[in-house]
């Protein structure tokens, strides 16, 4: 029975998983979670941020919001972690897959010069790749299992406008360096981001039988005080000229994770300012 229009979004009483919820961006999809009503599981490897964005959520919203310690590229913690909170909370309804290593671009000389195509290592392709993919695999593995005997539940993946268009390159050089050192988005985050919604839409077929579904988030650029020439340039290639505000995705966490959406499965819903539109 479909719930009427007032209450399409909300999240009372549904846990949600965030995974990378220690990091600016998951902390915001937690707020989205508690405002609405759930319950938000952070699950990061940064201790410190992790329990300090969990206490101060659950204080200033009134709702639990809890942290725990995961390393998602283990295979044995996910499973440890699926059982305590199996255990805890008795179900988990939603998975926010969120988790990744975003390098930003031109901060040190060293991370220029490694960035760039023909010197990226292997480790460092090994790295991204396990946390950003990998890690979603696991995860969406080990919980999506966990909610396909419940019958029920929601696997949300965050992928990027990046993940339907390649990085512009030219956003990034600067005037004082020569080619070799000119500094670049990295291979591993597009291709990353491709790969999330290709696994979106292999889960969202998979396991529909089980009442699962899944769906991936595009966002774009979060302004974060980068450099006034790179918010220049980037905003010059927005349709709406600025870069996405920090808050800004929240309502399409709580559209993504509620009955708002109960009818999308297997879907990307970009919101980038009309950037891939161009």
């Amino acid at each position: 029975m479909l719930k009427s229009a007032s209450n399409l979004f909300d999240l009372t009483d549904k846990v949600v998983i965030i995974t990378g919820g220690a990091g600016l961006i998951g902390r915001k999809h937690a707020e989205a979670v508690v405002e609405y009503g759930g319950t938000a599981i952070l699950l990061d490897i940064n201790d410190d941020e992790g329990y300090k964005a969990a206490e101060e959520i659950s204080d200033e919203y009134g709702r639990r919001c809890a942290y725990f310690h995961c390393n998602i590229t283990d295979i044995a913690e996910v499973k440890k972690i699926n059982a305590e909170l199996v255990k805890e909370y008795k179900r988990i309804d939603v998975l926010i897959n969120n988790a990744a290593v975003d390098h930003k671009v031109g901060k040190k000389e060293k991370e220029k010069s490694f960035s760039r195509f023909e010197n990226f290592s292997l480790e460092a392709w090994n790295k991204e790749i396990n946390v950003g993919l990998t890690g979603a695999f696991l995860c969406s593995q080990v919980f999506g299992s966990q909610m396909a005997v419940k019958k029920s539940g929601n696997i949300i993946n965050i992928s990027s406008d990046l993940g339907i268009i390649s990085p512009n390159q030219k956003l990034y050089r600067r005037r004082d360096l020569p080619e070799d050192l000119q500094p670049v988005k990295p291979v591993t985050y597009s291709v990353i981001k491709h790969g999330i919604i290709g696994l979106t839409k292999y889960i969202a077929t998979y396991w529909a039988e089980k009442g699962i579904r899944a769906n991936s988030l595009c966002p774009g650029g979060v302004y974060t005080d980068q450099p006034e020439d790179f918010v220049v340039k980037i905003s010059e290639l927005i349709p709406m000229s600025r870069m996405a505000n920090i808050s800004e995705y929240k309502g399409a966490i709580i559209f993504l994770a509620s009955d708002a959406s109960s009818y999308m499965n297997g879907a990307s819903l970009v919101i980038d300012g009309g950037r891939t539109i161009l």
